[in-house]
């Protein structure tokens, strides 16, 4: 993360005549802001004040200029994934908490926040299926991990061999129909995460589409 955040601020700096705050103009320009807004999505999990970010900004300044860092880097690394960890789980608990009063979300045992979208006409699948399905997978912030949307391509999934969030949500579904699961990280991919798009503990936002159950 600190390599690519440098070599990002580096282009920046290096485009002759511009501005930082002047909106990008030509094809470089606007990869290397693109490439910014991938770096902002890599640290936002942190959800850093404004005071944050200007540490953040002085951080990548003073190793672009060959400053001595003001701290310990290599001694910070542990509070670094400490602290990601704790605004991890604080953002997803107010998450959770908002998402749960919401009109028509059913709450589970398990943590798992079910809202239908659209009710199917079809059969419901059991975990022992493999179901076909369009999905787009988010973390909290927004920030998309996975679509087969994006793909063009519907999916397959023996609904027994993902996590137990699906396993769970999509059961009751019916052909046809659509629905929102929130996952907590207990019924997601729980501590340890699946990097490098979803940090640990994060809690999860897929929209599911139930497009068929995939005959043996």
């Amino acid at each position: 993360m600190r390599t690519a955040a440098a070599v990002a601020t580096a282009l920046l700096l290096a485009v002759p005549g511009r501005s930082s705050a002047q909106a990008p103009q030509t094809d470089d320009e606007k990869a290397i802001y693109a490439l910014g807004v991938l770096i902002g999505r890599s640290v936002g999990q942190f959800n850093l004040s404004k005071h944050e970010q200007d540490l953040l900004k002085k951080g990548l300044t003073d190793q672009l200029n060959g400053q001595k860092p003001s701290v310990d880097v290599e001694a910070a690394q542990p509070r670094i994934r400490e602290l990601e960890k704790s605004r991890v789980g604080q953002a997803a608990g107010a998450y959770l908490d908002k998402a749960a009063k919401e009109k028509g979300v059913e709450k589970s045992g398990t943590g798992l926040l079910y809202k239908s979208l659209k009710e199917g006409a079809g059969g419901s699948p059991r975990a022992t299926d493999t179901v076909k399905v369009h999905y787009r997978g988010t973390l909290t912030n927004g920030v998309e991990f996975d679509s087969s949307y994006a793909r063009n391509e519907p999916a397959e999934f023996p609904l027994n061999g993902v996590i137990a969030c699906w396993t769970e949500g999509v059961q009751k579904m019916k052909v046809g129909g659509k629905a929102r699961l929130v996952c907590p990280a207990s019924i997601g991919y729980g501590e340890r995460g699946s990097p490098p798009k979803i940090p640990g503990g994060a809690t999860l936002v897929f929209e599911v589409e139930l497009l068929d159950i995939v005959k043996k």
